[in-house]
């Protein structure tokens, strides 16, 4: 088939520009990662005050197949995407479920694995996640979250008090001193970060794991900016590279409870 010189020329343009593209991907030296650090097991900090848990170890072990260095850049977690936004690291690592609502702002890698989410209360409370049952009650959520959108969209219609935080942390204190009925949040970290704490003893699940595809999402992954092509290609080719060898699976093996579904 004959082309003609300014099909030449475009096409030539094209090649250029995903060689550009490939070169940029390989050229990352540095992987800074936003990180909201009260969110056992997946991110949290040792007594040393030195950050730990499967988001931090997964994103370790990206940046070792990068031959990248991990910078973590903390940040609460309704902030998360406003830092990025504004360059203050270029990827979110902090248990991050891809929502269309966030694609709005941001992009996203590939899921990673996804977690189920789960009300934690008073042991013999009866309480169950379901408008009826929670009517006239305080929940408290996280700000920022996929569990706050639920709750403020399936229950707060219905005389539920959703109650936002800026940390896990808080909740867990005020859910301890009586100032909230129930906390919802993923199942895992309401095992790891307080069932299984001394704080925690008294309390357990309350219900079944709640499901909304719409408004729960399908999975985790990392926030990267609209745009940033090579950053997310690098990312994802180094997760696909850590779920074929088995190291996320041996990761996820080491924290957690919950059996957790890698997408």
């Amino acid at each position: 088939m004959k082309m003609n010189w300014p099909n030449m020329a475009a096409l030539a343009l094209v090649a250029a520009a995903l060689t550009a593209g490939a070169a940029s991907a390989a050229e990352i030296k540095e992987v800074r990662f936003g990180v909201e650090a009260s969110y056992a097991p997946f991110e949290s900090k040792s007594p040393a005050g030195e950050l730990q848990g499967f988001d931090i170890d997964v994103g370790n072990a990206v940046c070792a197949k990068l031959k990248a260095k991990c910078v973590w850049v903390e940040n609460s977690f309704d902030g998360l995407i406003p830092a990025l936004e504004a360059r203050k690291f270029n990827a979110i690592n902090s248990d991050m479920t891809i929502t269309e609502q966030r694609r709005q702002a941001i992009d996203f890698t590939d899921p990673i694995y996804t977690i189920p989410n789960q009300m934690i209360a008073k042991k013999g409370s009866g309480l169950q996640p379901t408008p009826a049952s929670l009517k006239g009650k305080h929940i408290g959520v996280l700000q920022g979250t996929i569990q706050e959108a639920y709750a403020k969209a399936r229950w707060a219609p219905a005389g539920v008090d959703i109650v936002p935080y800026q940390t896990q942390d808080q909740i867990y204190a005020d859910l301890v001193s009586g100032r909230l009925d129930a906390s919802f949040q993923d199942a895992e970290a309401a095992s790891k970060g307080f069932l299984k704490k001394p704080q925690g003893a008294g309390f357990e699940f309350a219900g079944p794991a709640v499901t909304d595809e719409k408004l729960l999402g399908a999975g985790v992954g990392y926030g990267v900016r609209k745009n940033d092509k090579a950053l997310k290609d690098a990312l994802n080719e180094a997760l696909k590279e850590l779920k074929a060898d088995g190291t996320i699976d041996r990761l996820a093996a080491k924290y957690f409870d919950v059996k957790v579904v890698l997408k």
